[in-house]
């Protein structure tokens, strides 16, 4: 979810549908779906093909899959029944009990008591809602029914269990939150009872009412809802809050414009919803609530300077600096808040010894570049810094925003510096590539590409577009590594390459050539196109440094398409050099630092025909090269085809070496056939 890199998908056949949500099986890590409520698949991340992987046919329905961090998977099927995934593997076509009847599952959970999973569900039957809670291992089930409520209805349940009680959280139409205590222990001879409730939270916000959908509890404290809040005489707006259960306040709110699906998930720390037609990923962190903390919030947010809640958006340097500095001040109150942060707009927490941080983005904002420097420098001199990697993403972010502002402040040589020494990634400072893309900062971008793990797509193809388009005076009087590229470029007055190599591979272009339609003149030509690097060295560098970088097809593609048509002949070229390069040699690598594999070569040149194939047919420049790289290709596929021939009389040699005293002077002439 950081990288936005899909690492994975499958498809069921046209007509199947997939009935309930896919787990992950954290024992086996494998993969575990359920279509057409009674088919089973269990598959791993190098299978492709669902048809081909395990399937099992059950006898009864499936409502929901719940896999548990240290247990077996849970199988809860439509009728209440419930299996650990082994059993039920043991005899798909087992009888399934039904535990409830005419009654329609609405929600379920599973929870880990010590070493017993436990398993809670809620049904309903004529607008009465009923309670589960079955223990696996005892093999004990408990019913409850839920106290009812006039005029209104529970839409979303949410639960956690402490100390051997569950606690049910009930999302009513009402617009309250109530809570319900379950206790584990019980004695299993007790006819069914009727669990009462109690106002837990009360969603209404100045005069406004939130029309919660979902709910998610983020600790004892603290629930998240999502929902859409209606003022009288407006149009409601869809937005996710956050509310503290303990002072029963508002803590924070963000406006979703372009509408959600109604649910939302939480797990490690992250909100996951839909916003429009993408996924969107809220990081968060609690910690204990605070009365002044939740009284803090009560205050007019536009009038309030002071806030122990980080913003959704980026931070200005004031902003930031206050924040962290009322950290401080809470953590000497033994008061503490929660922050939330946007995954790409991320602001750090900084803890102890926050002061300083604090002084010194207050001070980024007018103090020389000199003198930021040497304050940074001391800074980042600390031996104990917590959360150090976001400490220097929210100062990036600083230096960021006070290049903007200012044209003249750009303390290039330290944000290239605190890049190499630091593991940071684009995701904690995401506006820096923005700026060096701006101010055509080829190292930077260089650096940037060589040491984050998460750039998205839009930002590679700026940066070869950059690289692509920038000319070649113009990168003499710029810093480049040149390590990826030194060690098989060799410089001539003119910028050209000379080839100094000797073929290893048996790859001959003359003798592979069709005399009859290949004059010596076509020959000498494409010779002298494998030859020479069709790029400087320093472009060369560049280059190397995009193709290091990770990406995924789908998102890289359409942004190929847009290459102008000169731009993407001379990449291709460039591509092709580094191709015949690789085969010269027998292990197909190049040697040097950071330099391209075989395989990012080969996949960037498939890539790059597939976005321009139609221009590059109709470019009488590229014809040439499009006719080299074919026979190029060719003559590699029959020189591998005539190893493959010789593969089994290769294998018979070395088995024979094996038996054969080394010692003894001998001739043989073994026959190849």
């Amino acid at each position: 979810v950081s990288d936005q890199k899909p690492l994975g998908c499958w498809s069921v056949k046209h007509g199947q549908i997939i009935t309930c949500p896919v787990v992950c099986n954290f024992e086996t890590h494998e993969y575990i779906a359920v279509h057409d409520d009674k088919v089973l698949r269990i598959w791993k991340d190098e299978d492709v093909n669902l048809d081909k992987v395990f399937k099992a046919t059950l006898s009864a329905d499936v409502y929901r899959i719940h896999s548990l961090p240290q247990g077996e998977p849970l199988v809860l099927f439509r009728g209440g029944g419930v299996r650990t995934l082994d059993v039920l593997l043991e005899a798909p076509q087992q009888e399934i009990e039904n535990v409830i009847s005419d009654e329609v599952i609405k929600w379920s959970e599973a929870f880990l008591e010590g070493q017993q999973p436990v398993l809670i569900f809620v049904t309903e039957k004529d607008a009465d809602f009923f309670v589960y809670v079955q223990k696996l291992k005892m093999n004990s089930l408990h019913k409850y029914k839920l106290e009812q409520q006039e005029l209104s209805n529970p839409l979303s349940f949410t639960a956690f269990m402490k100390k051997q009680i569950i606690t049910l959280l009930c999302l009513y139409s009402n617009d309250s939150v109530y809570k319900v205590l379950i206790p584990l222990q019980q004695n299993s001879k007790e006819e069914e009872q009727t669990l009462s409730r109690s106002l837990l939270l009360n969603l209404s916000i100045s005069g406004s009412v939130l029309k919660g959908t979902s709910l998610v509890v983020l600790d004892k404290d603290h629930v998240a809802v999502l929902g859409s809040l209606a003022a009288s005489g407006e149009e409601s707006k869809e937005c996710l809050t956050i509310w503290n259960t303990k002072f029963q306040t508002l803590q924070t709110s963000k406006e979703l414009p372009l509408g959600t699906s109604g649910q939302l998930w939480c797990y490690g720390e992250n909100f996951f919803f839909t916003h429009g037609k993408v996924l969107t990923v809220v990081i968060y962190k609690c910690e204990t609530s605070s009365l002044a903390a939740a009284v803090g919030k009560l205050k007019d947010s536009q009038t309030s300077d002071i806030s122990s809640f980080v913003n959704w958006n980026t931070l200005g340097d004031e902003e930031l600096a206050v924040s962290c500095q009322s950290q401080q001040s809470v953590a000497e109150q033994s008061e503490s808040k929660m922050t939330l942060r946007s995954r790409r707009n991320t602001v750090a927490e900084v803890q102890p010894d926050n002061f300083t941080v604090g002084q010194f983005l207050l001070n980024i904002k007018d103090t020389s570049a000199a003198a930021v420097e040497d304050e940074l420098r001391q800074l980042l001199s600390r031996a104990q810094m917590p959360d150090f990697q976001g400490t220097i993403g929210c100062v990036i972010t600083a230096l960021i925003n006070r290049c903007k502002t200012d044209p003249t402040f750009y303390p290039r040589n330290f944000l290239v510096q605190l890049i190499q020494k630091r593991e940071l990634s684009y995701s904690l400072c995401p506006d820096l590539m923005a700026v060096a893309l701006e101010k055509k900062d080829v190292h930077l971008l260089q650096v940037c590409l060589q040491r984050f793990p998460d750039i998205p797509e839009e930002i590679t193809y700026a940066c070869l577009k950059v690289f692509l388009s920038i000319s070649d005076d113009y990168l003499e009087r710029t810093d480049v590594n040149l390590e990826s590229v030194i060690c098989y470029i060799d410089i001539e007055p003119n910028n050209k390459e000379v080839k100094t190599e000797v073929v290893e591979n048996g790859f001959n272009t003359e003798l592979e050539e069709d005399g009859c339609d290949v004059t010596g003149k076509k020959e000498t030509q494409m010779m002298e196109d494998v030859e020479f690097c069709p790029v400087g060295p320093r472009k060369a560098a560049l280059l190397n440094a995009v193709l290091h970088s990770a990406y995924s097809e789908t998102f890289l593609l359409p942004h190929l398409k847009d290459l102008p048509a000169q731009q993407a002949v001379l990449f291709l070229r460039y591509l092709h050099y580094l191709y015949v390069k690789c085969s010269e040699k027998i292990n197909i690598t190049l040697p040097g630092i950071l330099c391209p594999t075989i395989n990012q070569i080969m996949d960037w040149m498939c890539l790059l025909l597939d976005a321009h194939f139609t221009v590059m047919v109709m470019l009488p420049e590229a014809k040439g090269l499009l006719s080299n790289m074919h026979k190029f290709v060719r003559a590699q596929v029959r020189f591998y085809s005539e190893l493959n021939k010789i593969e089994g009389s290769l294998r018979e040699l070395q088995r024979l070496k094996h038996y054969k005293d080394s010692q003894a002077y001998s001739i043989e002439v073994l026959e190849l056939i």
